[in-house]
């Protein structure tokens, strides 16, 4: 069966930050991951892990400034040392948290500048950060996000994420493969995790429904399809992630919201 783990920054919104990883807990989870750790000390946060017996598998690493709109600064060019820091400061939180990979963010493309300086200043970035990641024993992470959701992102395909990969070489360096922005953009999802998780680049799977980006038993994708070709993958060797719950509950706002949302979930582990 696959292996599902909440993303805290979008299920259980009905309680504080801090809370939602007993609430994760309680329904079943065993590992967690969410946009970013820096707002709290991390060692307040690994034993916050400790306490509730969950694996940290996924956080991404610092975006530039959020709050102004960034998304990232990979791409960008004139901001290398910033994003240097960034990486530093994330593998810093990996190692404490017991994080195995970081993601990091493309960034909104510059206007007026060659797609060939953005791409070129992103292998740049990209491959200094691999090369410090391995030295911290963590894998690096690159997603293609689909441009309804960050509009002018610089990476939006599967095909560009791994092409990316393969020009810059490094073991540690892999692509974060979220089917919700994958049907988004290109559709023909199950033919994609066929083609590239067998692979060995892809590092971690996350899901959603669409177009709604609620419960994966809403919407145009049928998942309970897309698990048994992971499942299947899986028994073959071939793919031995995690899976983000990264949705937006539809009744997340409810006491409870979340919890009752899960049902898909519950259907699938009792198929197993």
């Amino acid at each position: 069966m696959p292996r599902f783990a909440a993303n805290l920054s979008m299920l259980y919104p009905e309680h504080p930050f801090m809370d939602r990883f007993a609430a994760a807990a309680s329904d079943g989870f065993t590992a967690v991951e969410y946009l970013f750790p820096y707002t709290w000390e991390a060692h307040v946060l690994a034993q916050r892990l400790a306490d509730h017996g969950l694996q940290q598998v996924l956080f991404n690493a610092p975006p530039g400034d959020w709050d102004a709109g960034e998304r990232g600064l990979a791409c960008v060019p004139g901001r290398r040392d910033e994003f240097r820091r960034g990486v530093l400061q994330a593998l810093d939180y990996a190692v404490t948290l017991g994080c195995p990979r970081v993601h990091v963010l493309a960034g909104i493309a510059p206007t007026g500048v060659e797609h060939s300086l953005l791409q070129a200043t992103y292998e740049a970035n990209l491959a200094w950060a691999a090369d410090i990641a391995a030295s911290a024993g963590r894998d690096l992470l690159i997603e293609p996000i689909n441009p309804r959701d960050i509009p002018g992102y610089f990476l939006n395909r599967q095909d560009a994420a791994h092409r990316t990969v393969q020009a810059i070489g490094h073991p540690r360096l892999k692509v974060q493969m979220d089917l919700y922005h994958c049907q988004i953009v290109e559709g023909d999802v199950a033919s994609k995790l066929r083609q590239y998780l067998p692979t060995g680049r892809v590092g971690h799977l996350q899901i959603a429904g669409v177009p709604d980006r609620h419960e994966p038993d809403v919407g145009e994708l049928h998942y309970p399809y897309l698990f048994t070709v992971i499942d299947g993958l899986t028994a073959a060797g071939q793919w031995d992630g995690w899976i983000g719950c990264e949705y937006r509950p539809a009744h997340g706002s409810e006491p409870g919201g979340t919890s009752a949302g899960l049902a898909w979930w519950r259907r699938w582990r009792e198929r197993d």
